[in-house]
């Protein structure tokens, strides 16, 4: 390679809600020469940036169209609505589905939920996105209902949310394209799977995955053995003659002998 060509770098999508901070850090630690680059896409635009090569990986929201992609589904979110911090729908813990029924429920076009009908009664007019929709609840014209991250990431002071039941619920997902399941995406792979830097993809460096370093190990095992046994004869000689030689030095002292027998006469006497 050239000095003056630039160093091949990893393109990482995510979708809004999604915040790939950790593992981009993780990737930056144990590959820091392969620089990471982040591509925030819609999440209906995510499959397709994708299928087109505009990115190697990416996490995106299931359902999505999966053709001829690979997705390892990471986590299920919550799925909230959202409402004026006055709303009397703030007074309970979760609603459900059902108790959303008489207010108007905002749909934008970017939504991420697969409804099969969403609840509530529907706007004249559909939100071109979430962002929009956020800003119609703002102004009292309805309510959102989103996953909870993307309530997070839309939050105003005079908003809240609720978890809603009885709804779809968005899940994260690592995707990729099938055909392109290349080294770099492999590495990332392991790092979302938490994999150590020994365990990603099975590559270990040959000293060890040579058997030579087990041998060493039990040949110091197995010389440890007999030096402990000796060391210890050692030690048991020694403390057996010391106990001898001072014994034999308390005996050699007549004074010492008879002082030790006069101990034992008050016994008696009493």
């Amino acid at each position: 390679m050239n000095g003056s060509e630039a160093p091949p770098s990893f393109r990482l999508a995510y979708v809004p809600g999604v915040t790939p901070t950790k593992w981009v850090r993780i990737w930056n630690e144990r590959l820091p020469d392969i620089p990471l680059d982040l591509v925030q896409v819609p999440a209906a635009e995510a499959s397709g940036v994708l299928r087109d090569g505009g990115a190697d990986a990416g996490f995106l929201r299931l359902p999505t169209d999966r053709r001829d992609l690979s997705a390892i589904p990471l986590y299920t979110e919550t799925t909230v609505v959202v409402v004026p911090r006055d709303h009397l729908v703030t007074a309970a813990e979760e609603v459900s589905a059902g108790e959303l029924a008489d207010e108007i429920v905002l749909h934008p076009l970017d939504d991420t939920l697969d409804w099969e009908r969403p609840p509530g009664r529907p706007a004249l007019e559909r939100p071109a996105t979430t962002a929009d929709a956020i800003e119609l609840v703002a102004a009292g014209v309805g309510l959102l209902v989103v996953p909870q991250s993307l309530a997070r990431l839309h939050h105003r002071r005079d908003l809240t949310y609720r978890p809603v039941t009885d709804t779809p619920q968005s899940r994260v997902a690592l995707s990729w394209r099938e055909d392109r399941t290349t080294d770099p995406v492999e590495d990332f792979i392991g790092i979302v799977r938490g994999r150590t830097v020994n365990s990603t993809r099975g590559r270990r460096p040959a000293t060890e995955e040579a058997g030579p370093g087990r041998p060493d190990k039990q040949s110091k095992q197995g010389k440890a053995k007999p030096q402990r046994s000796d060391g210890g004869g050692a030690r048991r000689k020694s403390a057996a003659g010391g106990q001898t030689g001072r014994a034999g030095r308390r005996g050699s002292g007549g004074a010492r002998g008879s002082g030790g027998g006069r101990r034992g006469r008050p016994r008696r006497r009493s």
